[in-house]
């Protein structure tokens, strides 16, 4: 055994998990186990625990290294874990240095504890990497942090501060990616939309976009991970319009369908700006396809209010959905609004994810004959523009084939090598 990565929750981890390996390579650290852990919701803390008991089971005689949001929110809750040997903070887990000098066996859960104050962290800068283990996409971090405090959400004190990585470095970066064979790169942050506010001349997502494609001609697609589209730019939205190799899928930060809920989420958006978002970006691009986050028996939330979170899958033409059950977040102000009963969330949730499936079928249903380019993943499998997965007859990891859709089944598109 050499170094395992066990990675939770959003693509900027599964990006900063790659940068992990690397330093504790050349930390010289081996024979350890890495867990980025996600703190988005206790279930996902709840995972991550799990998963660090089955390593040590597996693992008897390596190190295991607990690090992420979680670990930088909770870090007694994984110090006090006796299969745990160090607790490193999101602010140092991108370091050489935090990966060397792991205490010994048995020692006390302070001395196995290095977490800093993430407030205090003012930048981010890029970390350079020439791949992902077993991926055929690359990610490239461009932004961390997050300036804004939805009620609900716990990030922000996992992750500090908005700050962006300057454009000369994210466009280097992708370029070095694409000479060492990756046709997709993925820009990832933890509030996108925000790149920019904190450099000189406050260059936006959208220039940032439109920068790569001209910069780099040799990347074949570029993709963006979650945006807040109330913040979304006009160069965004011209790059929406005019580049092709900007794929047509995004995942929007939506969290609610119904106004009064989010404003208690003290989100920036109300409902109409989220369908007139989506109304305009599939005008301009007539193939692009959405998905969402929608949270479930936020607190407060009724019936009717629920309803309108249903409604807002067809009003914006969602089509891969992520439902979240809410889960209140120790500190947070929605942890101590008035709650909705667990059984009612659950309910709640499930009729969010029945409604997303009979979206997901129908745009199955209606890709029935199209051309696609499909990026090749492994085992027979690939995503089209629109990140639909597809089983494929032909290509291998990494190559973009051109594709015709004969089916479909349950979950994916059936395509031919055109």
């Amino acid at each position: 055994m050499a170094i395992e990565v066990i990675t939770f929750g959003c693509r900027l981890n599964t990006a900063e998990s790659e940068v992990m390996r690397q330093k504790a390579v050349e930390a010289g650290l081996s024979e350890a186990v890495l867990v980025n852990t996600c703190a988005v919701t206790g279930e996902a803390v709840r995972q991550a625990r799990q998963a660090i008991r089955r390593a040590r089971r597996a693992n008897p005689g390596a190190r295991i290294v607990v690090t992420g949001c979680a670990a930088q929110t909770s870090p007694e809750l994984f110090a006090g874990m006796e299969e745990v040997d160090l607790v490193v903070g999101n602010a140092d887990k991108l370091t050489e240095a935090a990966y060397q000098s792991i205490p010994d066996f048995g020692v006390s859960a302070e001395e196995k504890t290095r977490v800093n104050d993430i407030m205090s962290v003012r930048e981010t800068a890029l970390h350079l990497v020439d791949g992902f283990e077993g991926r055929t996409r690359a990610f490239v971090q461009v932004q961390n942090g997050c300036d804004h405090r939805c009620t609900f959400c716990i990030i922000p004190f996992g992750r500090g501060n908005s700050r962006s990585v300057p454009m000369g470095d994210v466009v280097a970066q992708v370029r070095r990616l694409v000479e060492n064979g990756y046709a997709e790169v993925v820009l990832t942050g933890v509030d996108l939309t925000s790149y920019g506010d904190d450099l000189p001349g406050r260059p936006r997502l959208g220039r940032l976009t439109r920068s790569i494609l001209k910069e780099v001609p040799e990347l074949s697609r570029l993709r963006i991970s979650s945006i807040d589209s109330i913040e979304a730019d006009p160069d965004l939205m011209k790059a929406i319009a005019e580049e092709e190799r900007l794929m047509p899928h995004m995942h929007l930060s939506l969290q609610h369908g119904d106004d009064l809920i989010l404003k208690r989420m003290k989100r920036r958006h109300l409902r109409a700006d989220a369908v007139r978002f989506c109304d305009e970006a599939r005008r301009l691009r007539p193939d692009m396809v959405f998905g969402a986050d929608i949270i479930a028996g936020f607190p407060t939330e009724t019936e009717a209010m629920f309803r309108n979170s249903l409604a807002i899958v067809d009003d914006c033409g969602l089509t891969h959905l992520h439902v979240f059950p809410y889960s209140p977040r120790p500190g947070t102000p929605a942890a101590r609004m008035p709650q909705v009963e667990r059984a009612q969330i659950k309910i709640r949730a499930s009729r969010l994810r029945e409604k997303g499936d009979v979206a997901f079928r129908a745009h199955l249903e209606a890709e029935a004959g199209r051309r696609h380019a499909v990026l090749v993943e492994k085992n027979g499998l690939g995503r089209t523009e629109q990140f639909t997965l597809t089983e494929i007859d032909r290509g291998a990891p990494g190559e973009i084939v051109p594709a015709v859709v004969t089916g479909r089944t349950e979950r994916t598109l059936i395509s031919k090598a055109a």
